[in-house]
């Protein structure tokens, strides 16, 4: 769903939580039609970056979906899945989205099953790689991710053409096919290989708008549905930016406030603090710091900043990771910039910024001019002046597929309860968001976690844990206008 300005520009979407794990080519798997054929995973990479050893427990396999469903006897290609097997009885299969869009479900799965570990005993816990992501026909546009990232300036068109360019080169072939609402399509699938009368489901940033999406589509195949820290699609680019802009605002004021209280490295009042930071910036804009035979630019710095503020218990990384910064060692800002990019130690990347990329271009017939970003980053900074990207550009205007906005139409009329869940204090998908989107779902219900941070189940809050689990694993949902304390 996490970007800084410069992201925002280039991507304009809802915030996620990414794997750093490097991508690892699950086992080929044997496909009978309407099941999956499952085997051992033994390729697949801890948090550490080293090899995880093979664990029963764990298995991956493929399915086959349509490369364009306006074809659907013709070419395919293949989706690359997990499985985390029920412990106990099992209900069915609980599939999730963690986010993105672009973001790996097979390593995430693998590094985060231990905090879906209450509901796995009854669900045989089920992520993939979306179409157009890693191993499912990862979007690949020639090593250019670095270009990427640092589209600000007077070049910044020049280098927008190069990627766009590039990226039809490497993956003209399923640029076209990508999107959410081919995946909503391709989550049905799932459903039918999983053998599952209804989909059971957990999407969260980015997920949920994929949820929502497959829910307008398939409203009858709604099962048990868990939307946390929610993205309205229907927002514009501009109001995407805005919204997260004082998201991100509030969240560092949050940041700040509690450093001040601790005994603060970067400052003695909150105002203190924002200017350090912003200081930093300014240097890094006329001389990036070296690290090693790499350097910590602006734009990677604005990633650094940004990355901690999504969950609270992150907050002193950024702290020390600054404070380290100002004395000359930008190493752990680095490093900081590198989990979000999905940069890997050999330093090449993860599908994560790429994919990201042509997904959210094909999800938006939106295409800002030069002018309109100019215009955006001029609010923008006004807000939240770390996120200023003077000269951004706007990647989607030389994007090689035309996007279309039926991805932000929402409506699950007819559909099983949706639980939506909604942070006080989320910086990526503002409270609002949950908000709007529990109106337009039409069945959806609202639960409010009053604390800070991205993604309310995995805050630590014995009440959300309490909530979402209560309705995946009984069907019972909380009284309306249900809240949930801070953890």
């Amino acid at each position: 769903m996490k970007k800084t300005l410069t992201a925002l520009l280039l991507c304009a979407t809802a915030a996620t939580a990414c794997s750093t794990a490097e991508p690892a080519a699950p086992k080929e798997a044997v496909r009978d039609t309407g099941t999956v054929a499952w085997s051992p995973c033994t390729d697949l990479t801890g948090a550490d970056g080293k090899p995880m050893a093979p664990d029963p427990a764990i298995e991956c396999g493929k399915v086959a979906v349509p490369l364009d469903y306006a074809k659907p006897g013709g070419e395919t290609i293949d989706l690359a899945l997990i499985r985390v097997k029920a412990t106990g009885d099992k209900l069915g299969s609980l599939v999730f989205n963690f986010g993105g869009p672009g973001g790996s479900g097979v390593d995430t799965l693998a590094l985060a099953r231990q905090a879906f570990a209450g509901l796995g005993a009854s669900y045989d816990l089920v992520s993939f790689d979306p179409r157009g992501v890693d191993r499912s026909s990862g979007v690949k546009c020639g090593g250019q991710v670095d270009k990427l990232l640092e589209m600000t300036g007077d070049g910044s068109d020049r280098l927008a053409k190069e990627f766009a360019a590039a990226c039809e080169q490497d993956s003209g072939k399923v640029l076209p096919h990508v999107g959410t609402v081919n995946a909503a399509q391709d989550l049905d699938r799932l459903r039918t290989a999983l053998g599952d009368e209804k989909l059971n489901y957990f999407g969260l940033s980015y997920g949920t708008h994929l949820g929502a999406v497959y829910a307008t589509k398939f409203p009858a195949n709604v099962g048990r549905f868990v939307l946390d820290s929610a993205f309205d699609p229907s927002v514009t680019f501009e109001e995407r930016a805005v919204i997260q802009a004082t998201g991100f605002a509030d969240a560092f004021d949050a940041f700040a406030t509690d450093c001040v209280a601790q005994g603060c490295d970067l400052g003695k009042t909150p105002a203190t603090v924002l200017r350090t930071v912003e200081g930093l910036l300014d240097d890094l804009e006329t001389k990036p710091l070296k690290v090693g035979d790499r350097e910590l630019t602006y734009g990677l710095a604005q990633l650094s900043v940004i990355t901690p503020l999504y969950a609270k218990a992150t907050w002193p990384i950024l702290e020390q990771a600054t404070a380290a910064a100002l004395k000359g060692d930008g190493a752990m800002l680095l490093a900081l910039a590198d989990s979000y990019t999905g940069r890997k130690p050999d330093g090449t990347y993860s599908t994560m910024m790429t994919s990201l990329q042509a997904i959210n271009c094909v999800d938006s017939a939106e295409r800002p001019t030069k002018a309109e970003t100019a215009a955006i980053n001029e609010k923008v900074s006004k807000i939240f002046p770390v996120l200023a990207a003077d000269g951004a550009s706007a990647a989607c205007a030389y994007w090689p597929v035309k996007g279309t906005d039926e991805a932000k139409r929402i409506d699950a009329t007819g559909s099983a309860p949706i639980m939506v869940i909604g942070g006080k204090g989320d910086p990526a998908t503002p409270y609002r968001w949950a908000v709007s989107l529990t109106e337009k779902l039409k069945t959806g219900h609202l639960v409010t976690y009053e604390g800070e941070g991205h993604g309310a189940y995995l805050s630590g809050s014995a009440c959300v844990t309490r909530t979402v689990d209560s309705y995946l694993l009984k069907g019972t949902l909380p009284e309306s206008g249900a809240s949930c304390p801070a953890a």
